[in-house]
């Protein structure tokens, strides 16, 4: 069977958070990543297919389309191979032991998606975001995670009362904080990071127990670190100094 105008119109709506919500359902797109979220345990509505991959994967829901009608679909400049609609699965227990990721009020999907991507690099599998952080299943962030998204936990909810609850060590970024190269840092913790613009939010500073700085190099004149870019540094020395 074809696809409708109405399968259009009701794909396009997904790239809006209201209708993702309603409908309880977000968009994947590239076979890699739709297997992904398969083996992760994700469960497919529908998936549409300009192309099938070489180990011809079948999931008994496959529809066959055109190229024209993939980009009619996609949210991407240059879509790829196929699309798939995913049921958003059911939001899981907060976190309470293990190295944790927090995000207070992130706004960029690519950052948020980078993130995601980053953790699961370095085996964090669990993110709490504030109920004001941009969407997971946004499109630009499912893409910007490559996949990981099906990997790693992403639960939205009041961040301050959170960590209020946590009985874990709460670390924060900041201009003040101890250089994060020379400081002890633990196994299981929850590490903060702030919005792009504004940073970690004064209700929320006020909750950490560990003030970190990442020091830039003599002579840099950026002021500084992108979101993403904060991240990977500071989950780099939680790893390299867990393995010591």
């Amino acid at each position: 069977m074809p696809i409708t105008k109405a399968d259009i119109k009701y794909i396009k709506q997904l790239q809006q958070k209201k209708y993702r919500k309603q409908y309880g359902v977000f968009v994947v797109e590239g076979w890699k990543s739709i297997q992904d979220f398969i083996k992760a345990g994700y469960l497919p509505q529908k998936i549409y297919a300009a192309k099938q991959p070489d180990n011809k994967f079948e999931t008994g829901i496959t529809e066959a389309i055109t190229t024209k009608q993939l980009k009619q679909i996609s949210s991407l400049q240059h879509p790829k191979d196929a699309l798939a609609v995913f049921k958003i699965q059911t939001t899981g227990t907060l976190p309470s032991s293990g190295l944790i990721l927090a995000l207070d009020d992130l706004q960029d999907p690519g950052n948020l998606g980078t993130i995601i991507r980053t953790a699961d690099w370095f085996g964090v599998r669990q993110i709490v975001c504030s109920e004001n952080t941009v969407d997971c299943y946004n499109p630009k962030v499912v893409q910007a995670t490559m996949g990981a998204l099906a990997n790693v936990s992403v639960i939205y909810t009041d961040l301050e009362a959170f960590l209020k609850q946590i009985n874990l060590p709460v670390y924060g970024t900041f201009l003040d904080g101890k250089n994060i190269y020379k400081s002890s840092l633990s196994k299981e913790a929850v590490m903060i990071i702030g919005n792009e613009g504004n940073g970690i939010k004064p209700e929320i500073a006020g909750l950490t127990t560990h003030r970190l700085h990442i020091p830039k190099a003599a002579g840099a004149i950026a002021e500084s670190l992108n979101a993403a870019a904060a991240t990977a540094v500071v989950l780099n020395e939680f790893v390299k100094t867990n393995m010591n």
